[in-house]
């Protein structure tokens, strides 16, 4: 599976190779995001922890639709 999907990557253009980079990243940044608002324990701003946990977890929910979309888009 892996070997398919680097197969499929070699094939892309410069720009799409990327933009792939860039989607990688931001999913990464998302999710770590994340987890940094549920477990921060000096939160600079004022949230309550319900507040915190459920902007977290949307956080990290919006995180794995981009991965979803990442996963569709190269499977072609």
């Amino acid at each position: 599976m892996l070997e398919k999907i680097f197969k499929n990557i070699q094939k892309k253009s410069l720009k799409e190779r990327f933009l792939l980079v860039i989607a990688i990243l931001f999913f990464v940044v998302y999710f770590v995001l994340g987890l940094f608002v549920i477990f921060m324990k000096q939160f600079p701003i004022n949230m309550t922890i319900g507040y915190r946990i459920a902007f977290g977890v949307l956080l990290i929910v919006y995180s794995i639709i981009r991965c979803i979309r990442i996963i569709k888009d190269n499977k072609d």
